[in-house]
């Protein structure tokens, strides 16, 4: 098999609705944008697709430098494929949340010939697996208990805050947490890389007082020396490397210095499905974690194939809060079916992107 053709299918984007923070300050919701749709044909009529939310870079790198180094290559070849971006990715510095783009579509080419969905062509482990709610930030405690309780209503057993980015708040938020959902309901804690080392110690024993299971990039993690001394005066568990550089190189710091418990893993930001699942044997050749970073199909798939990851991350936004479509009533993700990574069953209900119809067989 060969690839004969690499495009970018430019598509507009609206808003997300309603729109939301990560913590005070700190954008997360996209106004409207333009989003891009990586498409690779092949000889033998299989095309890979993958998304990213930045279209006009994504085409930028395919007309500069991907489609030259794409066409004519087996896209059976991932690892060679991968290793090649990574060369390119020394000079050109591609963004963390492109750069896994290339790899999905061949991953989706891959499952398409081999007729399975990715996660069974991954290894497979499990074929369902329960999903925590992760918040955005919304407006005050009360708020948030409210949005607690929905939670529970709909069938999820487990809570993650992304909250205020104040630390003696974030603090009392956790505490009133607990004592509104019980001993039992496992709680996590998302700081967005909001705090210096002082503030990062405080609110880290302030959680671990609260019973909170994990506690995540409360610090930019250009320095895995300030997580070293961070653990060295925390007692909760540090889930750790979700947007640094580097893939499993930089993750591997992470596990070197013992002061992650568990690392995070994605195709969004690790490098695609070949970057997530180096990460996932790294940290199991630790007894560390792998935790699945982010909601959609892809994530989906690697929650199916990776052993030490124990959640699903669905996010909860808006008040009332809808439970992700993915999500039974049982707070469960269930393993894809369609092969490849499925976006062509995700199309049949929402439509198909402007664009992508002429490459549908």
């Amino acid at each position: 098999m060969k690839i004969t053709n690499v495009e970018v299918v430019l598509v507009d984007r609206p808003a997300f609705s309603p729109a939301f923070v990560w913590r005070k300050g700190v954008p997360g919701s996209d106004g409207p944008g333009i989003s891009g749709w990586l498409v690779i044909e092949t000889d033998e009529g299989i095309t890979g697709f993958a998304n990213a939310g930045r279209g006009i870079i994504l085409k930028d790198y395919v007309d500069r430098r991907f489609r030259d180094e794409l066409i004519g290559q087996d896209p059976l070849n991932r690892e060679y494929l991968w290793e090649r971006a990574w060369e390119l990715d020394r000079i050109e510095r591609f963004a963390p949340n492109l750069a896994h783009v290339v790899d999905v579509a061949l991953w989706d080419i891959a499952g398409k010939q081999a007729g399975l969905p990715i996660w069974k062509l991954l290894g497979g482990y499990r074929e369902s697996i329960q999903a925590y709610a992760s918040t955005v930030t919304f407006k005050d405690i009360p708020e948030f208990l409210d949005v607690a309780t929905q939670c529970l209503e709909l069938g999820y057993p487990a809570i993650k805050l992304h909250a205020f980015g104040d630390a003696r708040k974030d603090a009392l938020l956790g505490q009133k947490l607990r004592e509104h959902v019980g001993p039992d309901v496992p709680l996590m804690y998302d700081g967005s890389a909001g705090f210096d080392l002082m503030d990062a110690v405080y609110l880290g024993n302030a959680l671990h007082d609260a019973g909170f299971l994990w506690y995540e990039e409360p610090m930019r993690e250009f320095s895995v020396t300030a997580y070293k001394w961070l653990g060295e005066r925390v007692r909760i568990p540090l889930l750790l490397g979700e947007v640094t550089d580097g893939a499993h190189m930089s993750a591997g710091d992470f596990a070197a210095s013992g002061v992650a418990s568990a690392l995070r893993t994605s195709t969004f930001l690790r490098g695609g499905f070949t970057g997530a699942m180096r990460i996932a044997h790294l940290a199991d050749a630790y007894h560390l974690r792998a935790e699945v970073h982010g909601f959609g199909l892809e994530s989906a798939h690697l929650c199916m194939a990776i052993k030490n990851n124990t959640y699903y991350e669905s996010l909860v936004f808006g008040n009332p809060i809808k439970r992700e479509a993915m999500v039974d009533k049982n707070g469960l993700v269930h393993a894809p079916k369609n092969p490849g990574v499925g976006y062509e069953g995700s199309w049949q209900e929402s439509g198909t992107p402007k664009g992508l119809e002429k490459y549908l067989k």
